[in-house]
């Protein structure tokens, strides 16, 4: 995460791609394969971190949420 990049959304490597377009991309039902198709300088790694990312999200223990005033 840079503060400069994405307003400090995770990003791939970097670049502008946050890790929540990909995971909304897979949500919406494409692949691997039709995501490497439409963003050429992306590689097969950067989606399986991207799903290694999800993964760890969602093994948090706890959330907590805010109670309005």
């Amino acid at each position: 995460m840079d503060p400069n990049i994405c307003h400090g959304k995770p990003t791939i490597r970097g670049l502008r791609y946050p890790v929540e377009n990909m995971l909304e991309l897979f949500s919406a039902g494409m692949t691997i394969e039709e995501i490497l198709d439409d963003y050429e300088d992306l590689e097969r790694e950067d989606l399986l971190a991207v799903l290694a990312y999800a993964t760890r999200l969602s093994q948090v223990k706890r959330i907590e949420v805010a109670q309005a005033a």
